[in-house]
C-alpha cells in the first residue's frame, strides 16, 4: 500500500501542471512574438538604410513613383524638417520671371545655368 501511495503522489506532482489554466502557456508565445516583431523591424530598418530617418543631422531627397497612378512624390529631409511634395502632370501658366537656362549634354545629364543680373543687361547680349 505504501508503494501505491508514493506512486500516486509522484503522479499528482506531474499532473498538477495540467490542472492549471490551459491558456497559461499562451503568455510565453505572446512574449516570443513581440521579440520576433521587434527584431524584424530592426532588420528591415537596417536593410533599407532607414537609419537616416532617425538621424537628426541627415539630409536627403527620395523620389517615389506610384506604378498604378503614375503620381510622383519627392520626400525631402533637411535636418529635422521633412517635406513631401506631390508632382502633378497638369501644366501651369501665368506671369513669371526667367531664372536661367537648362542644357542637356550628350551624355544625358542636365546642366542648369542661372542668369545673373549682369547677364540680363542688353549690352552683354550681343
Amino acid at each position: 500500500m505504501k508503494a501505491f501511495r508514493r506512486r500516486r503522489r509522484a503522479l499528482d506532482s506531474l499532473t498538477s501542471v495540467h490542472r492549471e489554466d490551459p491558456l497559461s502557456g499562451v503568455a510565453n508565445l505572446f512574449d516570443a512574438s513581440i521579440v520576433f516583431a521587434v527584431g524584424l523591424m530592426v532588420a528591415l530598418i537596417q536593410a533599407f538604410s532607414l537609419t537616416q530617418l532617425l538621424d537628426p543631422n541627415s539630409q536627403f531627397t527620395i523620389m517615389k513613383k506610384d506604378a498604378r497612378t503614375g503620381q510622383v512624390e519627392l520626400i525631402e529631409k533637411d535636418h529635422r524638417d521633412i517635406k513631401v511634395k506631390r508632382m502633378t502632370p497638369e501644366k501651369k501658366g501665368g506671369p513669371g520671371v526667367r531664372l536661367g537656362v537648362a542644357y542637356q549634354l550628350p551624355d544625358g545629364s542636365v546642366v542648369y545655368v542661372p542668369e545673373t543680373a549682369d547677364a540680363a543687361k542688353p549690352s552683354l547680349l550681343r
